[in-house]
């Protein structure tokens, strides 16, 4: 019989002698007398902001998704924006995707929010993250919460909190918004009593405004008239993306665009997939089948809130191949980069942002074209956040991460995967006018720039032991860093936590500029990288490889390609 740490079941206890419903009371005792393990989960810690904000799953406790922990993120939040903002006339923006909870979590949120007397704009529909982030913005909102747990399963969901410049909270505010929380020792804290003259509706009509910027976004119209009836097909996974990407590129100017009707529906349960994530190959089974039906030419995707999407094109082989997020985000880069280049718009005003596990190739593309590239933390609101620094003093062209998350142009400021889908459409049709494939592309990128090939292991554990040994992992690599991976020297080790570099060979180490995050990242000999990084989401440790060789011609390409996966393999296996 597993034994409760008397912290934990005291706070289990809070909860039955609080201001909790009776089947929520219910629900505890039997996890108590019949499953002390699942309450130990459920109650071990409090969620937290991660780079995703407030995400777990759904269940009883302090450690779950539930309408009392939602409460009392949104008092937190609450209050937070009282204190930032004093006689002042506090706008909140709300909406959610499709799963399970959503509108009561969301309407959850829009009742403390008003009770505490902030005005909650709240979308009549669901809609996907970008117009949320847009939204703030545009309403001139001091925050904005979005309900949704991006692509992970579905007994999951999550709370993004924004903040006024529509980026997701960062520090200050996220923790401060935590510490808000914490003062909140029960339930009678939160106030859940709606105040309705503060709650309004934005209803359909802001769709065309937010499509009209998309639009605006386009480079290439005549080549996109010369292949507007390029076949597209398109799936939302079940997701608030179903009525935007299709808007969007129709207002772009593609006529032939087929939707998937297995999973047009909005549909919390993702009944077509195991994981309703474009980064896995399996969610996009019916995509591909009927773009094999159709003779797509492109196949994209969206996870359920839209912000992430996916792309597999047909090889020379006429297979579909999907291209990772690296590969796409190094396509776009240098596409919008070779348009503003060649509309002589690039006068040295302008830069792009990526991510620390993001492939490197993408700073050697803007150094092509000598255009900053900033890198930074992983999570889109740190790629915000140089926007923000920046506005008014340099142009934002484009910025993205691996995990398929991309951003064209700074009026969202957020990964936008309706935006992101348009573009990959317009790049594929204005390289098709010049003859070109998007491998044909990528292999000029590679010898230009370098042959980098990526992947990536995630390995999950579960709940509190989880938590425990994803920790000791990573201690272990700072107690006893490894000096050699398959074989191959380390060369230089970056402790973004402990904000250091150190050179193995000599011992010497020097001060990394860059903000504190639990991420160490091994340099090899050979120029391969190896990156590691617990997920702030659940108990996960992330492990990022990238390698590299130049690539002298491009009929030597795909031969290049097998010998990267095959060093790939090998060092994936070293941490496997």
């Amino acid at each position: 019989m597993t034994s409760i740490d008397p912290s934990i079941l005291a706070k289990a206890e809070s909860w039955l002698a609080g201001n909790v419903d009776e089947q929520t009371k219910s629900t505890i005792r039997t996890l108590i007398k019949e499953n002390p393990k699942e309450l130990i989960d459920s109650f071990y810690q409090d969620l937290e902001f991660g780079t995703g904000g407030l995400r777990g799953l759904m269940g009883v406790g302090t450690n779950r998704m539930n309408v009392y922990t939602i409460g009392m993120a949104t008092q937190g939040l609450a209050n937070y924006l009282l204190k930032c903002f004093p006689n002042q006339e506090i706008r909140v923006a709300i909406t959610h995707d499709s799963r399970i909870n959503n509108t009561l979590f969301a309407t959850t949120t829009a009742n403390v929010l008003t009770a505490n007397g902030i005005h909650v704009l709240y979308f009549r529909d669901m809609r996907p993250t970008p117009m949320l982030s847009f939204a703030v913005r545009h309403f001139g909102c001091k925050s904005g919460v979005m309900i949704t747990a991006s692509h992970n399963p579905k007994e999951y969901n999550g709370y993004k909190a924004y903040w006024e410049d529509g980026a997701q909270v960062v520090a200050p505010h996220d923790k401060n918004i935590i510490t808000e929380v914490q003062k909140i020792t029960s339930f009678d804290q939160v106030n859940f009593d709606k105040n309705d003259a503060l709650f309004s509706y934005i209803e359909e009509d802001f769709d065309a405004i937010y499509l009209e910027k998309v639009k605006g976004l386009s480079l290439s119209k005549g080549a996109i008239e010369a292949q507007k009836d390029m076949p597209i097909v398109f799936s939302p996974i079940h997701g608030a993306s179903g009525k935007m990407v299709p808007a969007a590129l129709r207002g772009f100017g593609f006529e032939n665009i087929n939707i998937v009707k297995e999973q047009a529906e909005p549909d919390g349960n993702f009944p077509t997939v195991i994981y309703p994530n474009p980064e896995e190959a399996e969610a996009l089974t019916l995509s591909l089948k009927l773009g094999k039906e159709v003779g797509a030419e492109l196949v994209l995707a969206c996870d359920p809130d839209g912000d992430r999407y996916a792309a597999a094109v047909p090889n020379a082989s006429g297979e579909f191949e999907l291209l990772n997020g690296n590969q796409t985000g190094s396509l776009l880069t240098y596409y919008l980069l070779s348009r503003w280049k060649e509309a002589g718009k690039l006068d040295g005003n302008q830069f792009i942002v990526n991510t620390i596990v993001t492939t490197e190739l993408i700073d050697e593309i803007a150094k092509g074209f000598d255009v900053t590239c900033f890198s930074v933390l992983t999570g889109f609101k740190n790629i915000a956040s140089i926007i923000l620094e920046l506005e008014g003093k340099k142009k934002f062209i484009c910025g993205g991460e691996e995990s398929y998350g991309y951003l064209v142009g700074d009026f969202v400021r957020d990964k936008d995967g309706v935006s992101a889908c348009a573009m990959v459409a317009e790049m594929i049709a204005y390289y098709k006018t010049q003859g070109k494939t998007v491998f044909d592309v990528l292999a000029e990128i590679y010898t230009q720039y370098g042959f980098y090939k990526e992947s990536l292991i995630s390995v999950t554990k579960k709940g509190k032991d989880g938590a425990e040994q994803i920790q000791a992992l990573m201690n272990g690599f700072r107690t006893n860093p490894p000096t050699e991976m398959n074989g191959i020297p380390v060369e230089r080790i970056v402790d973004v936590k402990e904000s250091t570099i150190t050179y193995v060979k000599t011992g010497k180490t020097e001060k990394l500029d860059m903000d504190k995050s639990n991420v160490m990242q091994f340099y090899l000999e050979d120029g391969s990288k190896i990156s590691a990084r617990p997920s702030g989401t659940e108990p996960k440790i992330k492990y990022y490889f990238s390698v590299n060789r130049p690539l002298e011609n491009v009929a030597d390409y795909r031969k290049k390609e097998a010998e990267l996966a095959k060093k790939l393999e090998g060092l994936k296996e070293y941490f496997s």
